[in-house]
């Protein structure tokens, strides 16, 4: 029954030996490649310069309802405002720091949306160009080396060079 077993897991690996002899691997760091890429960098600015735009508007907003909710607190420690007149106002002042919280919220899903559609196309452009440099060079796997997983692969297997000369960089 062992040598049963043994002769079946040398078969095995002897056929897994052969399967993966005849592909050929290549890898690419994408994080690198992204940063050389013109637009990637116009389209991190366009998105740096919105989101400066957003937390201007939102910080506006926070700083003039800070004003108010002092405001309303000096009134009531003046005696400038009845119980039912302060409880009414602060309540006011509770919706618009809800709705500057909702405003928030919405920058983010609107950041996220606009940066998927500027950094889209060109994901989409570098996943292109390397499957063609997979399929002009026989590549039957090319593994992304900047998310850690290959612990080692020899630098003939760098097609970072293919790519950037598709994408024309």
């Amino acid at each position: 029954m062992n040598k049963l077993r043994t002769y079946l897991i040398w078969c095995i690996c002897l056929f897994a030996t052969i399967a993966v002899s005849g592909q050929k691997f290549g890898y690419i760091n994408s994080q690198k490649l992204i940063q050389q890429i013109p637009q990637v960098k116009e389209a991190n600015a366009q998105l740096a310069t919105l989101q400066t735009q957003y937390e201007k508007s939102i910080e506006d907003r926070a700083k003039g309802l800070q004003t108010k909710y002092q405001a309303l607190l000096r009134k009531q420690e003046q005696g400038e405002i009845s119980p039912k007149q302060y409880e009414v106002e602060a309540q006011a002042l509770e919706k618009e720091r809800l709705d500057i919280s909702k405003a928030q919220q919405e920058m983010q899903q609107n950041l996220g949306t606009k940066s998927e559609a500027l950094l889209k196309p060109i994901r989409d452009r570098i996943s292109n160009a390397i499957n063609e440099v997979a399929a002009e060079n026989g590549f039957s796997y090319i593994f992304d080396y900047s998310l850690g997983i290959i612990l080692y692969a020899d630098e003939s297997s760098d097609v970072s060079k293919l790519v950037q000369a598709k994408l024309g960089l």
